[in-house]
């Protein structure tokens, strides 16, 4: 696999795709759904690589990063870095290396050694159609992927140093890789709340918040906004957790698009489990609104993140 070297494709040429009518203060369902799709556009051409990268890896890589999502991250990224007066072109290059990093982890999570599923955005698993080994590397090779392009396409260099710092941290061992493994552990008891909540600040809400930071490091943001944008940022991601919570025991397969009650079959602590149906959806609804308290900094500018915070508790996949 030494070959396999990137073709990068610069943030210059993405730019080159207009972006102004996405710079609005309150986007319409047609704006978010060309952002995904100028989200979608930017993955396929960084997903693409020269001759050195094996087909059937190559094709891995495409399977499970182009397959069809909610690209929240990524949209995180673009909404936080308008929202401090950047422009989405700029911060491109960083939600794409963000979703890069998720769809990697999903696919590590996912293997038998670990969540062991067998479904994923409503298609099969990367390991059951390409084996274990491939969806190994698949992971290996989507996170080494983000950050060369962060290294390589985010400009000022010293923006892509703060980014790198960020999304490593996000990513590692106190983090997502950290929540992982106190998920694998188990051991959280019926009444243990908190020691739920830090799993998933680690697990989920750690690459959520960087998300938006990093969106904000590339828009110059300054440190009040920062701050703001990880509050924002560490609210929703427990929001999210507590409506995928929800949708586990109340959502349907075919929408939701992964296995359903599995954590209950697996013993696994839940927000359902700990706290109840009802109590759960408060809460979530309790965290959106501390998520948008943390906006009002930034005024109208902020509207399309507390939509967004607003979709996350609502959502149905």
């Amino acid at each position: 696999m030494e070959g396999c070297k990137s073709r990068l494709v610069s943030s210059s040429d993405l730019k080159k795709k207009s972006l102004a009518t996405l710079h609005t203060a309150e986007p319409s369902i047609d704006d978010a759904d060309r952002l995904a799709s100028l989200i979608d556009t930017a993955l396929e051409r960084y997903s693409r690589f020269d001759d050195g990268c094996p087909s059937e890896l190559g094709e891995a890589i495409r399977y499970v990063l182009l397959a069809p999502g909610k690209r929240l991250r990524p949209r995180l990224v673009l909404l936080a870095s308008q929202a401090c007066g950047g422009m989405m072109a700029d911060a491109l290059s960083a939600a794409c290396a963000v979703e890069m990093v998720h769809t990697y982890s999903l696919v590590h999570d996912d293997l038998p050694a670990m969540d062991d599923d067998d479904l994923r955005r409503g298609r099969p698993t990367c390991h059951k159609v390409f084996g274990e080994a491939v969806a190994i590397l698949v992971g290996d090779a989507l996170l080494a992927r983000a950050f060369e392009i962060v290294a390589t396409d985010i400009k000022p260099a010293n923006y892509a140093t703060r980014c790198c710092a960020v999304l490593g941290q996000a990513a590692g061992a106190t983090a997502l890789v950290g929540g992982q493994a106190s998920d694998l552990a188990g051991g959280v008891t019926s009444d243990d709340l908190p020691a739920l909540e830090s799993i998933h600040r680690r697990k989920t809400g750690a690459l959520i918040s960087a998300s938006l930071e990093l969106g904000g490091i590339v828009a110059g943001a300054t440190a009040k906004q920062l701050d703001a944008l990880k509050a924002y940022g560490q609210h929703l991601g427990l929001a999210f957790q507590i409506t995928d919570d929800l949708l586990d025991v109340s959502g349907s397969q075919a929408t939701v698009g992964k296995r359903l009650a599995k954590d209950a079959s697996c013993g696994k602590a839940t927000y359902p489990q700990l706290l109840g149906i009802e109590p759960s959806r408060r809460r979530a609804t309790e965290l959106v609104e501390l998520a948008c308290s943390e906006l009002v900094i930034f005024g109208a500018a902020a509207k399309p993140l507390a939509n967004l915070a607003t979709f996350v508790r609502d959502r149905t996949r």
